[in-house]
């Protein structure tokens, strides 16, 4: 008799369109923590965590406790018609921890991507200019102006045509490739000199640790020169920490790690422990630029997704989960270090707290470990230009036990790839 799984699959194939694709070929009835269960009675420890979104795990107790108390007063008005206290107040907590010079602001939306769109549209209101520079390997969204800013064409820009004008890409520093501080600075330069005049420039975006590119750390040095140059042209730079932000790296944002700071953030993911929320915070000055009604959405800043994001914070703080990034990150690097010596298809292990990444040879090694990671019920995802890096995401929240077991699932995968 045909499996659970395997008639959803069929419905699933015979009801969406073939681009919304998925990893798995099981379908998740319950998750607590870092445990997924499907219908059939199988489990899987979850090292993807919802793709970064859930540092506070699946159901966090506190998390769920908030958003049933919320259901109980109101789930919408649109905060631009009939705002309430509670969004307020989450913006205030954020103002007071985003790492920004001198007074910040913050709005809310719903996705990364809306938040991307939303700081470029800040950006280009406070300079009064077009020109937008991010990176190659970049992911900011699947929206039309954050696919023209994403550095990568497959799967995300091929088939949609023509992408938005005044995007252009300069080379992030990646010591895989060669890519020195020297030569992504260059490429800037050439910008400026072959496509657009820095006058022209509004904002210089970047993740300082890149997502979907293979979780590349940019160097301090380079943003030390990001900064130099955006202050010597006017140019406003903006920070996309969507996927690098709440704890994942072992502070509270990404940018806590390098020495400036820059004049946007962008947010999401793990800011509401999986409810659909995401902010841009930054300098007051220029988050006013826009007019009355320049910034907002239907959804945007969800009354439900807010409560979730204050219990988020508070978990983040009172379970020190950043201190718990750093202890987990620790231990899964000097794992994979361990292993390295034995392993000759790894090639690289890099990353800041437990934003891990492990890069192998090839992306037929990875896929084929992700593949016998899941056989052996843990959950991993690839990323990378090339799809050759594994990546791990685990909720910060997950046991000791059953974080040594994913480790030791790991380890068993890995040594049927150990050198003859």
């Amino acid at each position: 008799m045909e499996g659970k799984n395997s008639q959803l699959q069929q419905r699933k194939d015979d009801a969406l369109p073939r681009g919304t694709g998925n990893l798995c070929q099981w379908y998740v009835e319950h998750a607590e923590n870092a445990t997924l269960r499907d219908g059939e009675g199988n489990s899987w420890i979850d090292f993807a965590g919802g793709i970064a979104v859930l540092n506070t795990g699946h159901r966090h107790p506190r998390i769920v406790q908030a958003i049933a108390e919320q259901l109980e007063k109101f789930t919408h008005t649109a905060f631009q018609v009939t705002p309430y206290e509670s969004y307020v107040a989450l913006a205030e907590r954020l103002n007071r921890v985003v790492p920004i010079a001198g007074k910040a602001k913050t709005a809310f939306f719903s996705t990364g991507a809306e938040a991307v769109e939303n700081a470029v549209k800040v950006a280009r209101a406070a300079t009064r200019r077009h020109g937008i520079i991010t990176f190659g390997n970049s992911f900011h969204g699947r929206t039309f102006m954050t696919m023209a800013m994403t550095g990568k064409v497959a799967p995300y820009k091929r088939d949609f045509g023509p992408m938005p004008a005044s995007v252009w890409h300069a080379r992030y520093p990646n010591s895989v490739t060669g890519i020195s501080v020297e030569d992504a600075l260059t490429s800037l330069q050439d910008i400026f000199t072959q496509d657009i005049a820095p006058q022209d420039v509004a904002a210089i975006v970047l993740e300082p640790i890149q997502g979907e590119g293979g979780f590349h750390v940019a160097p301090p040095e380079f943003f030390n020169h990001l900064r130099t140059l955006a202050d010597e042209h006017g140019i406003l730079l903006i920070a996309d920490e969507v996927q690098s932000g709440f704890a994942r790296t072992g502070k509270l944002f990404a940018m806590e790690h390098y020495a400036v700071k820059a004049d946007l953030i962008t947010m999401a993911k793990s800011l509401a422990g999986g409810m659909p929320l995401s902010a841009v915070s930054g300098r007051a000055e220029i988050m006013d630029a826009p007019g009355p009604g320049g910034l907002g959405g239907t959804y945007a800043g969800n009354p439900l997704a807010i409560a979730s994001a204050h219990a988020v914070l508070d978990v983040i703080a009172d379970e020190k989960l950043c201190e718990r990034s750093q202890q987990l990150g620790a231990q899964l690097t000097d794992f994979l270090h361990g292993i390295r010596s034995q392993c000759a298809a790894i090639t690289d292990i890099r990353g800041l707290g437990s934003m891990i990444a492990v890069e192998f040879a090839s992306a037929q090694t990875a896929q084929t470990i992700q593949q016998q990671a899941m056989a052996q019920g843990l959950l991993l995802l690839t990323c990378g230009p090339q799809g050759n890096v594994i990546r791990f995401l685990y909720p910060l929240t997950i046991p000791d036990a059953q974080f040594s077991q994913a480790l030791e699932i790991l380890g068993s995968v890995l040594s049927q790839h150990f050198d003859s």
